[in-house]
């Protein structure tokens, strides 16, 4: 019974899931957390949070330690002979540095760090824009197939009817065997219309897919919004947009950090032209053995003093004070602080560039909410129109006053009207979503 229990409660999951169908909002979330490139840049945001770290803990004094062993063998020079000279040594030393003084050095180049940690957060900010962006324009077209799919369906049913009242008065007699066949053939290309806009939406979720980098695509859905049927011009002005977008865009954020952080780059290279004082303190001992059998005058063994009683004797502590003071390095130095000063430059212009993007990114998406809408309007009012068309089509073959083709057309004008009037739709929506998120407005539908 547990089993069946859990087998249940399994395919109910399964259930679930292959059900599940995802917003907009899930999506972006979804994208922004698994996408690779964005693991990427957190990636070197970490590294960058290390470099900071490391420009930190040279502040502390470095502290080493060394333990050195030497024996050496054969004769050594005694005046004008020589002795016997074997022998064994010993050293154990510990000491410490710190730097004392650089013009502030380190604080410069922790300033300068902090930067580059604020520029590759800013970084990985850019990337998950643009790939929420690509998401909503691929979830808004993947919306647009579907209403492609309601408006051939539409069609289809249309069709069905025509067909079906084509074949009742052609079988009565009433209208010649081309009405039925010509009935029969528009039905059937509704039906390849309404195949190709199924189709459309599989290719088009398969893409928002691939895009969330999805290992199981076949089950996965997006959910249908309900977009009003009448829309509203957008009112905001594009030069209010164009100052948020400068302030809140993490492209421009980013490449003002790199601004920031070359300028403090060529503040550390300058430090180079003072002196650098470093304090010094280290204590240490050694042993020495003579391996060779020695006696005194009077003939008696002589023995060297035992190893912890040296190491105590020879024990020794020193304290130094070194100042480093540039004279000549050919002139490198100057040469850096000119190659700090044009990386200055290309930040800068690295920064006009992004805010000249941001700029065209603005002012396109203005003019395309302001050509979709006017667009939205033609296809409104051409819809209507081809409706009206329609209807009199039908009344008029109802009456035999037309033939089945006129009425085909006019069916086929008023799908496309329909079609033109959700491509519009949609269209201005994604546009005028586009300009809010420059706005500060985040993705949803």
């Amino acid at each position: 019974m547990k089993k069946v229990l859990t087998i249940i409660l399994g395919l109910s999951c399964l259930a679930f899931n292959a059900q599940k169908r995802w917003s907009l909002r899930e999506c972006v979330e979804y994208a922004t957390q698994h996408n690779l490139q964005v693991i990427q840049n957190e990636y070197s945001k970490q590294i960058q949070d290390l470099n900071l770290k490391i420009a930190k803990r040279n502040y502390l004094p470095g502290v080493s330690a060394n333990v050195g062993n030497g024996v050496s063998f054969g004769q050594a020079s005694l005046g004008t002979g020589s002795i016997r000279n074997d022998r064994f040594s010993n050293n154990a030393n510990i000491g410490a540095d710190i730097l004392v003084y650089n013009n502030g050095r380190l604080e410069k180049t922790v300033r300068k760090t902090e930067f580059d940690v604020e520029a590759s957060q800013y970084d990985i900010e850019t990337v998950r824009n643009d790939i929420s962006l690509q998401i909503a324009q691929q979830y808004l077209t993947t919306l647009l197939n579907k209403e492609i799919v309601k408006i051939s369906r539409a069609a289809v049913e249309n069709a069905q009817k025509q067909y079906d009242r084509s074949k009742i008065t052609t079988t009565v007699g009433t209208t010649a065997q081309t009405v039925l066949a010509e009935a029969e053939a528009g039905l059937a290309r509704e039906k390849q219309n309404l195949k190709t806009a199924e189709i459309n939406v599989g290719r088009s979720l398969f893409a928002l897919a691939q895009l969330l980098q999805l290992q199981e695509y076949k089950d996965f859905d997006v959910e249908d919004v309900e977009v009003p049927d009448q829309l509203t011009p957008q009112l905001k002005p594009v030069e209010e947009v164009l100052a948020t977008a400068y302030d809140n865009q993490p492209q421009i954020k980013a490449a003002q950090s790199r601004i920031k952080s070359a300028e403090a780059q060529t503040e550390v290279t300058r430090t180079s032209f003072w002196p650098t004082v470093t304090a010094n303190a280290g204590i240490g001992s050694f042993y020495n053995n003579l391996l060779n059998f020695r006696t005194d005058e009077f003939g008696n063994p002589v023995y060297d003093t035992p190893f912890f009683n040296q190491y105590r004797e020879n024990f020794g502590q020193n304290l130094s004070l070194s100042v480093n003071i540039p004279i000549f390095n050919k002139g490198i130095t100057k040469l850096q602080v000119e190659q700090s000063k044009l990386n200055e430059d290309i930040a800068k212009v690295t920064m006009l560039q992004q805010k000249q993007i941001v700029r065209e990114n603005v002012q396109k998406a203005q003019f395309d909410v302001d050509a979709n809408y006017e667009i939205y309007l033609s296809a409104v009012q051409a819809e209507k129109s081809t409706k009206l068309a329609l209807d009199f089509a039908d009344k008029s073959y109802a009456a035999g006053r037309s033939t089945i083709y006129d009425v085909n057309v006019a069916r086929n004008n008023y799908a496309n009207a329909q079609g033109s009037v959700a491509q519009a739709k949609f269209n201005y929506l994604f546009s005028q979503k586009l300009l809010n998120f420059y706005s500060g407005i985040p993705l949803n539908l």
